[in-house]
C-alpha cells in the first residue's frame, strides 16, 4: 500500500509491519508482560461517546493551542521514542522535520540515535525527555547541552525504577546481545529495503552518550549498559534538585496517580505527562485516559496536563482535551508513519490525525478547543458496549 493510500493510522501500521524486520516491529508494537495496560490505553477511549450538537457554524475550526508557552497548530506532540534510526534511516531527523512542518513540538529521547544538537538544528520546537542515570554527572551534562541547544522544555521520566518485562523483546534476545544481533539479522533478510538502508547508514549509536557508554554507544551492543544506568533510588528530592538546575519549562513524564499529580503540582512543575510508557513498564497500571478527569479535577488547572497512551484517532485527542488535557503525545501512531515512509510517513500520520480532529470538531458543533469540556462526552451505554 502506498503512503497516499493510507487513510488511517492502522493503514500505516500495516505498511510498517510489511517493511520492518519482525524484531523491530515487535519492539514498537509490544508492551509489558500480558500487555493489558497497553490494550487498556487504547480501549479506554471507546468507553466514552460524543454528544453531537447540530446547526452550529463550524465552517472555521481552530485546533491551535500552546504548551509551555510554545504555540502549536494542533494539540499534539510527537512522543520521545528510542533509537528511531533503527526503524527508518531518517530517524529522529525525519520525525523532527515532520513535527516542524505540522507546527507541533517534537520530544527527543535520551537514548536517541541522533544527537540533541543535530535535532535542534532542524529548527523544530524540541523538548527533551531525560532519564536519571546513576551517574548524575551524565545527567547534568545533558541538561547543559539541552540548554545550550535551545530546547524548549524538559520531560523528566519518572516511571523507570525498573525496566519493564517486555516479553516480545525478550523472546527476540534483548538482554543477550549476540542472540539479538543474530535474530535481527535473520529477520532482516526478507526486508531488502530496510536492510539496504541499514547497511549504507553510519553505525547506529546512542548519540547523546557516545562518550560514556562502552563501544562508543553502539546501539546493538550497549543496550544492557543503558538499562543498568536506570536509578531505582530516584525520589522527589532528585526531582526538586533537577527542577532548580533546569531554568525552563519542566514536566514529569510517567505520573500515574492522583496523589503523585498533586505532589508534582505542589513542587511547582510546569506540568505532568500522564503516561505509563505505552504499557511497556508496569502491566496492570491504569489506562491514562481513565485517570485524566480525576487528575484534572484534583489539580484544579494549576499546571498543564499532557496525555500519553493509546492515541490512534483524532477523536481520541478530542476526548482527551474535553477531559482536561492540554495536548496529547503520539508515540506508536507517529512511529508507524516513520517506519512506513520516513519523514513523509510521519507527516502523513500527523495529517491523518489533524483531519480526523477537524472532522470530529465539526460534527460535535465546536470551533475551538476551549469550547470542549466533559459536556461533549457521555458514557457508552450497556447496549452499545455489547454491540
Amino acid at each position: 500500500m502506498a503512503l497516499d493510500r493510507c487513510i488511517n493510522i492502522d493503514d500505516l501500521r500495516r505498511v510498517a509491519r510489511r517493511r520492518l524486520p519482525s524484531v523491530l516491529f515487535d519492539y514498537i508494537e509490544g508492551g509489558a508482560e500480558d500487555e493489558l495496560t497497553m490494550h487498556w490505553n487504547q480501549g479506554a477511549f471507546a468507553q466514552h461517546a460524543f454528544v453531537p450538537r447540530a446547526l452550529r457554524d463550524v465552517s472555521e475550526v481552530d485546533l491551535s493551542t500552546s504548551v509551555a508557552g510554545v504555540p502549536m497548530s494542533m494539540p499534539l506532540i510527537t512522543a520521545p521514542m528510542a533509537m528511531m534510526r533503527l526503524f527508518h534511516h531518517e530517524g529522529e531527523l525525519g520525525m523532527a522535520r515532520a513535527a516542524k512542518a505540522a507546527d507541533i513540538p517534537f520530544a527527543l529521547s535520551t537514548v536517541a540515535t541522533t544527537s540533541l544538537e543535530d535535532v535542534a538544528a532542524t529548527g523544530a520546537n524540541a523538548f527533551f525527555q531525560l532519564y536519571i542515570w546513576r551517574d548524575r554527572d551524565i545527567v547534568y551534562r545533558l541538561l547543559d547541552r539541552c540548554q545550550q541547544a535551545g530546547y524548549r522544555g524538559l520531560m523528566l521520566a519518572v516511571d523507570m525504577a525498573a525496566f519493564g518485562k517486555r516479553e516480545r523483546d525478550l523472546h527476540h534476545g534483548h538482554g543477550h546481545a549476540r542472540r539479538l544481533r543474530l535474530n535481527t539479522a535473520l529477520s532482516a533478510l526478507p526486508k531488502p529495503r530496510w536492510l539496504y538502508h541499514y547497511l549504507r547508514s553510519p553505525t547506529l549509536r546512542i548519540a547523546n552518550m557516545v562518550d560514556v557508554l562502552p563501544d562508543g554507544g553502539n546501539a546493538m551492543t550497549t543496550i544492557d549498559s543503558v538499562n543498568a544506568q536506570f536509578d531505582p533510588s530516584i525520589s522527589w528530592r532528585d526531582v526538586e534538585a533537577l527542577r532548580k538546575r533546569w531554568p525552563g519549562p519542566f514536566y514529569l513524564k510517567g505520573i500515574q496517580s492522583v496523589d503523585d499529580a498533586m505532589l508534582a503540582r505542589d513542587l511547582g512543575v510546569t506540568g505532568i505527562v500522564l503516561s505509563n510508557h505505552g504499557g511497556r513498564q508496569l502491566d496492570g497500571a491504569p489506562a491514562t485516559f481513565d485517570l485524566l478527569q480525576q487528575v484534572a479535577s484534583a489539580t484544579g488547572g494549576d499546571m498543564e496536563i499532557l496525555l500519553d497512551g493509546g492515541i490512534r484517532r483524532g477523536s481520541d485527542v478530542i476526548k482527551a482535551i474535553a477531559c482536561g488535557a492540554r495536548a496529547c503525545l503520539v508515540g506508536r501512531s507517529a512511529m508507524y508513519g516513520l517506519a512506513a515512509g520516513g519523514e513523509a510517513g510521519a507527516t502523513q500520520s500527523l495529517a491523518i490525525l489533524r483531519d480526523e480532529m477537524t472532522r470530529v470538531m465539526r460534527l460535535i458543533g465546536c470551533m475551538r478547543l476551549d469550547q470542549l469540556g466533559p459536556h461533549v462526552l457521555q458514557p457508552v451505554s450497556h447496549v452499545e458496549k455489547l454491540s
